[in-house]
């Protein structure tokens, strides 16, 4: 999962649409964040959380393997969650306390690096822009 936004990038296509739907939701809410400081925008990276409805179109015995086997082990596993470990993380960065914009936390709380694609300013820049010409355009 490369998140590959040039036409013609993408080698596996379902899993690269994902990366890059989330690459672009990323690098939108920083690029707010920048242009609009008085604003809070922040990113949560919830962690993989297995036997959440992401599978639902997966067959019955990979469902009930997310379900039974690999959700009581993601609160055990780097990287990995759950809605109940996730949800107090959410609030947190919803309520906002400190009053932080621009950052991106991590499934624990802690904010964390996004990718350099990301940290471009440019590439934030441009999402940003074709995503307001691409609403602009659709709501004529």
């Amino acid at each position: 999962m490369r998140g590959e936004w040039e036409p013609g990038g993408a080698r596996n296509i379902g899993y690269d649409a994902y990366a890059t739907s989330k690459q672009c939701e990323l690098a939108a809410a920083l690029e707010f964040a920048r242009e609009t400081p008085r604003i809070h925008f922040n990113a949560v990276e919830p962690g993989f959380a297995p036997g959440t409805g992401l599978g639902r179109d997966a067959n019955a015995f990979l469902r009930f393997i997310a379900k039974y086997l690999l959700s009581p082990l993601a609160p055990h596993i780097k990287y990995w969650s759950t809605p109940k470990l996730t949800a107090p993380v959410i609030t947190n960065v919803l309520l906002n306390k400190e009053g932080k914009t621009g950052i991106y936390y991590d499934e624990k709380g802690h904010s964390m690096q996004p990718s350099a694609l990301v940290r471009d300013q440019q590439f934030r820049a441009r999402v940003v822009a074709e995503t307001r010409a691409l609403v602009a355009e659709n709501s004529k």
